[in-house]
């Protein structure tokens, strides 16, 4: 449910249609269209923004906004028209984060998205999550890394087995108790 109607996709089109962002763990394979350019990526998940009246995609727009994304979220890229590919692990994952904020989609579900990526990327990425949810976005954070998970949430569900088994306060619980409850513990 999300604000007050049932959310339940049948299709990965259907779940962008009502609100829903993911933001994978593969970025290369699930996250991007690694040959084509950036300012394709940045918009693909919104592209209905950028159509005129017969339905053509209006190729200006679409650069425009590419690449205020860019500056916005500091990826280092020569351009708009650079390829996906050429870029860091830290940048690509920040294009994958990017086309969601264009698509301004309600609810967030981020799955491993520090993999791979180094420092300063990673606390960029973090930051862009902490104004996602001040803007009032709903976040899912999926992750094995329990330092992670006490810094950036409120709260944490753990997982075992592929069932919930403990729901925590972030800033009330410690790694030694994540690691406890995600191992079995109870």
């Amino acid at each position: 449910m999300l604000n007050g109607r049932d959310v339940t996709p049948a299709s990965p089109i259907e779940a962008v249609k009502r609100g829903l962002a993911f933001v994978p763990e593969e970025r290369r394979k699930e996250g991007l269209v690694i040959n084509d350019p950036l300012y394709a990526n940045i918009t693909m998940a919104a592209l209905d923004k950028f159509l005129n009246r017969p339905g053509f995609v209006i190729k200006r727009r679409q650069t425009e906004a590419a690449r205020g994304m860019i500056d916005t979220l500091g990826i280092k890229a020569s351009s708009e028209h650079q390829e996906a590919a050429y870029l860091s692990g830290g940048n690509q994952q920040k294009i994958v984060v990017g086309k969601w904020c264009i698509a301004c989609a309600d609810v967030y579900i981020f799955d491993e998205p520090t993999k791979g990526v180094d420092v300063g990327a990673k606390r960029d990425i973090f930051r862009l999550i902490e104004d996602l949810a001040a803007q009032g976005k709903g976040i899912i954070y999926a992750t094995c890394e329990f330092s992670e998970i006490l810094s950036i949430t409120d709260r944490a569900y753990i997982m075992f087995d592929g069932e919930i088994v403990k729901e925590v306060v972030s800033r009330d619980t410690n790694e030694k108790e994540l690691l406890y409850y995600s191992t079995g513990g109870n």
